[in-house]
Order: C-alpha cells, then sequence, then structure tokens
C-alpha cells in the first residue's frame, strides 16, 4: 500500500462524517496512478473528503436530534441547507464532471431576514428603554454569525458543513448559515409561527449580558437628563454607610434619591467613585427593565396559525395591542458621541 493509499484512508477515518459505505468507488479514481506518471493536480486526501457528501445517515440523524424530521423529511434536504455557497467554487476546481450541489445561497438570506425580525421585535418589547446602540448590539448578540456558528456546533452541524475557505468566506460565516437555512426551510414548508419557535427556542431563550453592553462617559449627566423626562424631582446623593474613612481602605456606599425615592445605590474607595456607581446603578435599573414574560405580545402573532408563508396562509388573525411608546432615548446613553456634547465642543 502506498503512501497516498495510507494518507487517504487515515484521512476519511479521522472524518466522523464521512463514512466510505454510501460512496460507490473507494479509493477513487484520481488516487490511483503510477508512479512514473505526473498528474494535472497532485490529489489531496483532506480535498477529497471535503468534497465529499455526508452520508444519509448522519443527515437523517441530524434532522431528528434537533426535532424537524418532518420539515427536513429528505437527506437531500438536509445536505442542501449544510452546503454553503462558497462549496460550488471546490467542486467546479476538483470535481467539474459532478452535477452542481445545491447550496443554501438563497436560503440563507431569508433565514437570516426572519431571524432579524423575530430578536428585534422580541428584544423591542422586553426592554423597551434600551439605548439604540445597545439595542442593536443586543440582537446582534441573539442572532449574530457568532452565535449562528455557536448553536449550529452545539446541533452538530460541524461535521456536515461542505465549504470552501477564502478571503470573503471564513468557517463561522459558513457554519452560520444552516440555522439560517433551517430558518427558511420552516418557514417555506410550514409557517411563520413555526419559524419563529424555532428561533425563540435554540436563540432567543439564551441568556445575554445586556449589562456589560451598557457604557456611560457621565453618568450623572445622563440620571439627570432621565429625571428631567419623567418631570421627577432632581437627583440627590446621599452617603448611606461608611467604613475606614481614616483608613488605607476606606468604603463608601452612597444612594441616589429623587424625593423619597431611591433611584440607585453604589459603594467605592472613594465618595466619587460611590457616586459614579449609583447613578449607573440607577440608570441601569430604568434601561433593563424586563416586561413579565406573560405580558409579551409580540406583532408578528397576529398573523394566522397555518401551513404556508405569510402571503398563502388562510385563517383569521389574531388581535394585537400595540404598547405604549416609551420616552426617547436619552442623549448621554451609552456612546459619549450625542449631538449635544458635539454641539458643546464645536
Amino acid at each position: 500500500m502506498g503512501h497516498v493509499h495510507k494518507r487517504l484512508i487515515s484521512t476519511a477515518a479521522k472524518t466522523a462524517s464521512l463514512s466510505t459505505a454510501h460512496l460507490p468507488k473507494f479509493p477513487p479514481k484520481e488516487s490511483l496512478f503510477k508512479h512514473r506518471e505526473i498528474p494535472k493536480l497532485p490529489f489531496s486526501p483532506e480535498t477529497w473528503a471535503s468534497t465529499q457528501p455526508a452520508p444519509p445517515s448522519a443527515l437523517t440523524a441530524f434532522a431528528h436530534r434537533i426535532g424537524l424530521a418532518s420539515v427536513l423529511s429528505t437527506p437531500e434536504l438536509v445536505l442542501q441547507a449544510c452546503t454553503h455557497s462558497s462549496f460550488t467554487t471546490l467542486q467546479r476546481q476538483f470535481a467539474p464532471h459532478d452535477p452542481i450541489a445545491d447550496t443554501n445561497a438563497h436560503l440563507t438570506p431569508l433565514g437570516n431576514s426572519l431571524m432579524g425580525l423575530f430578536a428585534t421585535e422580541f428584544v423591542q418589547v422586553a426592554y423597551p428603554y434600551l439605548p439604540t446602540r445597545v439595542f442593536k448590539a443586543a440582537v446582534t448578540a441573539h442572532v449574530g454569525t457568532q452565535t449562528c456558528a455557536a448553536v449550529a456546533q452545539e446541533m452538530g452541524a460541524a461535521p456536515l458543513l461542505r465549504w470552501h475557505r477564502s478571503s470573503e468566506v471564513n468557517h463561522s460565516d459558513a457554519l452560520a448559515s444552516i440555522p439560517r437555512s433551517i430558518t427558511a426551510l420552516i418557514y417555506q414548508k410550514r409557517s411563520l409561527p413555526s419559524a419563529r419557535q424555532f428561533v425563540h427556542s435554540y436563540f432567543l431563550s439564551r441568556e445575554v449580558d445586556l449589562r456589560s453592553m451598557i457604557k456611560f462617559r457621565d453618568p450623572k449627566k445622563a440620571l439627570l437628563e432621565m429625571v428631567d423626562k419623567f418631570e421627577r424631582e432632581r437627583p440627590k446623593s446621599r452617603l448611606l454607610k461608611e467604613t475606614g474613612r481614616f483608613s488605607n481602605s476606606p468604603v463608601f456606599v452612597v444612594g441616589i434619591f429623587s424625593g423619597a425615592d431611591q433611584l440607585g445605590e453604589g459603594f467605592g474607595s472613594s465618595l466619587k467613585m460611590a457616586e459614579y456607581r449609583a447613578a449607573e446603578d440607577a440608570l441601569h435599573r430604568v434601561y433593563l427593565t424586563r416586561t413579565p414574560n406573560h405580558l409579551i405580545q409580540l406583532p408578528t402573532s397576529t398573523f394566522p396559525v397555518g401551513v404556508g408563508s405569510v402571503f398563502n396562509t388562510e385563517g383569521q388573525e389574531n388581535a394585537y395591542t400595540a404598547p405604549e411608546l416609551v420616552m426617547s432615548e436619552i442623549t448621554y446613553a451609552s456612546s459619549g458621541k450625542s449631538s449635544v456634547l458635539g454641539s458643546r465642543r464645536r
């Protein structure tokens, strides 16, 4: 057995999703040549393995594992969802005589739009007071490329992925196309509510640390403006507790009050630090106000529950009550690049 044969078998054995049982010919004829012959392209077992489809058993097992066997009813449909559009470049280069594989090129944009829609309406209703920049970051954290790639890894879709690395496509981009394509297939073969349920189960049910996304340049100014918009008394700082004032490690606890109501509380090794953290705490209490789950009503819930797209589904629309509009975004919110500060600099 030659070196190429040994390398081919060892590479195929390390590939979890590749089984030689479903292949018509193994080893491939490209690997069989005489030493005196010089092939046009040197045979690469890794490249050959990457061009082979996953066995039907692995594709069917994947559909059952994620609970979508009724939607992804055939292995060919699962294979299409797991084939990135960049794979055609690799196929034309190393297998020009094979039929062009079906890719998820037309499914990914539709699924990405649907996931963005579901995440946008959910974050908007769940956290109505989020600043615009934080709101966009929260949507990206829920259904962005890195999150989609991580969910695909958890689903076990990584061994099924067929793609080709280039300067424009990396592994995360290709892997993220699988959940997006699955969302589009659920919408096309079932309904919009079914696609929304899939996104909520795998993406929007995850905990995202929104507090770390909110950064303030001057929280005291932001708090002052927020209190003015609510037409409340101007905030005042009060020292609540202290210890070790004349030691090397003092601790001060400061509370910020609007009238008799305490807005926030913070601690620090100095009064200024404690006051800064208390203002941050007061703003976080407003920005991170969470709507209870039983009060969340999404705009897409108005579409009738039935099989088909929103343009073809027949049935009675569900009732929807729009929530009350909240105050506009605080000027000194999270970026420190507000128009008010800019005009003052000029």
